[in-house]
């Protein structure tokens, strides 16, 4: 004998019905999150890939810019790479938002209903960014010049957007910003060809001071790596009772000028306790020709990426010895 089905309370069929819409709902949300949420994150590898491509590119086009007409450029590459790169990856962000809902013209509006407080909040970000620029349009300094500034030296490595990277002469890296080394006081040792080393001492007034004095004429006469133009000066500073000071002014290339301080500093010294002292003979100097002008480095130019043939300078001619 057959059964028949009990019918179905509407009312509950009902609230059958509402809970199979919502979890339908729930479940193309959910899709269509996960859906975004995968977008957004290969649009931010896409960004964070393109960015390290695109400087990268721009930093090559620069070199080789650059190596038709004028030596390589570090501190233009670097810094126009920087922009580059966080330039893209602002744009990426922009659109990860984008992906994930957030409209374009909801971030302008948040942004500039914020205005204000972002640019009290980055003052000093966007000091540092302005004295980067400044830095790269006025080049107190170049990536590889030997620099002091913010009361740090060293080698400058690299000019970021924000900071500047040096390394000093135990090899130690200083980030510098930006915004304090352009408000700064900048030594730059390394612009100069050509400097010149004063050495000051002291010699007892017992001591003959006529025969230091020439004693020391003929080692800095002697000495290959000091220039004869400016010819060298050795003078007489002042007089006490117990003392006599010296200074001896000499000019050399920019790279001997450790070594030719320290040798000179060695002789007065010896020389001050006895004009008689035998005095090692001068180390060579670490440029190959003494004898030609040392030329200054060459400035940036617009006339010398231009298309038209330029004659290049001849080099001086020595004079011939008598």
């Amino acid at each position: 004998m057959n059964t028949l089905p009990k019918a179905v309370d509407p009312q509950i069929a009902q609230h059958l019905t509402a809970w199979e819409t919502i979890v339908s709902r729930l479940a193309d949300v959910a899709g269509k999150l996960a859906v975004n949420l995968v977008a957004a994150a290969i649009i931010l590898m896409i960004a964070v890939w393109a960015s390290g491509w695109a400087s990268r590119f721009v930093q090559s086009a620069i070199g080789r810019l650059h190596g038709r007409r004028l030596p390589p450029d570090p501190t233009l590459q670097t810094f126009v790479g920087s922009v580059v790169r966080f330039g893209i990856l602002a744009v990426g962000v922009v659109a990860v938002l984008q992906q994930l809902g957030v409209q374009a013209t909801s971030i302008l509006a948040v942004l500039t209903a914020a205005s204000l407080a972002i640019g009290l909040a980055l003052q000093g970000a966007l000091s540092n960014i302005a004295a980067g620029v400044m830095i790269l349009i006025f080049r107190p300094y170049r990536v590889g010049d030997f620099i002091e500034s913010a009361g740090r030296q060293g080698t400058v490595k690299a000019l970021d957007l924000l900071v500047t990277e040096l390394a000093t002469a135990d090899n130690v890296k200083v980030v510098i910003p930006n915004g304090k080394v352009f408000g700064d006081v900048i030594l730059n040792y390394s612009t100069h060809r050509r400097r010149r080393v004063d050495v000051i001492f002291k010699a007892p007034l017992k001591a003959d001071i006529v025969a230091v004095l020439q004693r020391l004429r003929e080692r800095v006469d002697a000495d290959a790596r000091v220039r004869k133009d400016p010819p060298p000066l050795i003078e007489v500073l002042d007089l006490s009772e117990a003392w006599a000071q010296a200074a001896i002014r000499v000019w050399v290339a920019r790279d001997d000028v450790s070594a030719v301080k320290t040798d000179l500093m060695l002789s007065a010294h010896l020389l001050a306790e006895n004009p008689q002292a035998v005095l090692e003979p001068p180390r060579p100097s670490s440029v190959s020709d003494q004898s030609a002008p040392i030329p200054e480095r060459p400035h940036f130019s617009l006339k010398a990426l231009g298309r038209g043939r330029t004659s290049d300078p001849k080099p001086p001619r020595s004079r011939p010895k008598a």
